[in-house]
């Protein structure tokens, strides 16, 4: 559905990074996982860039550490509904 590149960095046991993933799953957001826990590689890939936790999110470079939904929804141009009120709901009296 998006056009940014994402690319989530998780690890095993790790509630956050279940979290995340499942926000871009529920936004229908495609994305890449690379687990550092099953990979060295992306483990390393971390280190490199001076990360050592999970989860870490990259939105087209744009870098995101933890579960943190109003970064990830305005990295992505997610509008947020709960910032609009609906004037139907809104009591006057």
């Amino acid at each position: 559905m998006s056009d940014q590149k994402v690319v989530v960095y998780t690890s095993r046991n790790c509630a956050k990074c279940d979290q995340v993933v499942a926000k871009l799953s529920e936004w229908e957001i495609d994305y890449e996982e690379r687990n550092v826990s099953t990979n060295r590689d992306h483990f390393k890939e971390l280190q490199n860039m001076k990360i050592y936790g999970t989860p870490a999110t990259f939105i087209n470079q744009e870098k995101i550490l933890g579960f943190q939904e109003r970064k990830l929804k305005r990295a992505l141009g997610i509008q947020s509904a709960e910032r609009f009120v609906d004037s139907d709901m809104m009591n006057y009296s």
